[in-house]
């Protein structure tokens, strides 16, 4: 078994501008669109929070203040709650403040993930670390980060995570070209491309919002230029890894087959916030019962 640091820092981008949820975002962070009755970003820290990483730095640009104020003590709610014996809501306050040691620092220009993942290299330093991007989340009962940290543990390098998605939809993706392991779920990555036209994929395994990277992927970023949209690509300098494994370790995949909720697609939101809403044992039951109602009227 190869022997590798533990990893215990996560890095989150947050400085996109929600472009495709306007006029929401026009004042309000993305990432602190409510899903249910708690906001999209905590969900990411809970995340990695639950796969033992409790140190996240947090890339943030301009207006995402309130992405620091959520994750901070607000002093004047806990006493007002305190003063009114609502121990309850009180915990659910105190709960984000309470999760992970928690880091920011701004991208500046909106440059690309690969740039916003270099600017977490001073923080990070030579240790390999986690990146969840926040438009992803994962259901808790499926816990594809901590399999990538296992993953990453047993062959070194960098681990990314890969779902299978029908072919019309790869061009909106990263996609991997891979081998096999012997493992069911882990596959060797031998190349990769940043969202492919059907015809070119290397296959339909697309690259989700999560990565378990070694620190030598810094230095290749600092020499990667802009690439697919005139933007630094985290891919491109993940594929340069993949072409020479004595610059950093190879790269595995882990192929998620678990449930997973993209909140950066307006259609795909909605739809996690009633799958989260129909599990919850508060909401569930008259939720559902409603809905069956309103689907059976409307056909």
């Amino acid at each position: 078994m190869t022997q590798t640091p533990s990893i215990t820092k996560a890095v989150i981008p947050a400085a996109g501008l929600g472009t495709r949820f306007l006029p929401a975002t026009k004042a309000t962070p993305k990432e602190m669109l409510p899903v249910v009755d708690k906001p999209a970003i905590q969900y990411v820290v809970e995340e990695a929070v639950a796969a033992g990483l409790s140190d996240v730095l947090m890339i943030t640009g301009r207006n995402k203040r309130p992405l620091e104020d959520h994750f901070d003590r607000n002093y004047e709610l806990e006493e007002a709650l305190v003063r009114k014996g609502d121990g309850e809501r009180l915990a659910k306050v105190q709960e984000s403040s309470d999760l992970a040691t928690m880091h920011y620092v701004r991208q500046g220009a909106p440059r690309g993930l690969g740039h916003a993942v270099l600017c977490a290299a001073p923080h990070v330093g030579e240790q390999p670390f986690a990146v969840l991007l926040g438009d992803d989340l994962i259901d808790p009962r499926d816990p594809l980060l901590a399999r990538m940290v296992e993953v990453r543990e047993r062959f070194g390098g960098s681990v990314i995570a890969l779902m299978e998605v029908e072919p019309s939809q790869i061009h909106l993706y990263g996609c991997a070209a891979v081998g096999p392991t012997g493992e069911s779920d882990v596959v060797k990555v031998t190349g990769l491309v940043e969202k492919p036209e059907p015809a070119e994929a290397p296959s339909n395994l697309a690259v989700i919002g999560r990565y378990v990277l070694d620190p030598a992927v810094f230095a290749i970023l600092r020499e990667t230029g802009p690439g697919r949209g005139g933007e630094i690509q985290l891919t491109d300098a993940l594929q340069k890894l993949v072409q020479d494994e004595r610059v950093g370790g190879p790269v595995h995949g882990v192929v998620f087959k678990g449930r997973r909720y993209d909140t950066g697609d307006r259609g795909d939101y909605l739809r996690a916030i009633v799958r989260l809403a129909c599990e919850r044992d508060d909401l569930g039951p008259d939720f559902r019962s409603w809905l069956r109602s309103y689907v059976s009227e409307e056909m």
